[in-house]
């Protein structure tokens, strides 16, 4: 899996959980960030987030999720 197409995935499952438009939690979420698998064997990739308390949580939710089912991704 690409960088873009877990941020697609994240984007579509907030919608769907949260409501509000695509192009919100695309401004809530950032870039996705990807580290090297040597210093990051964990899990290899971030978002640097940003938004209210409510919407935040909602993200860290669905983040939660994404980086237990997808630790690993590939840039772009």
């Amino acid at each position: 899996m690409t960088s873009s197409e877990l941020l697609n995935l994240i984007l579509a499952r907030l919608v769907r959980a949260e409501g509000g438009s695509r192009q919100r939690w695309r401004r809530a979420l950032g870039d996705v960030r990807v580290y090297s698998l040597a210093t990051h064997p964990h899990c290899n990739w971030d978002l640097r987030s940003s938004g209210t308390a409510i919407e935040l949580r909602a993200i860290e939710h669905v983040l939660d999720w994404a980086r237990s089912t997808y630790p690993h991704v590939l840039g772009d």
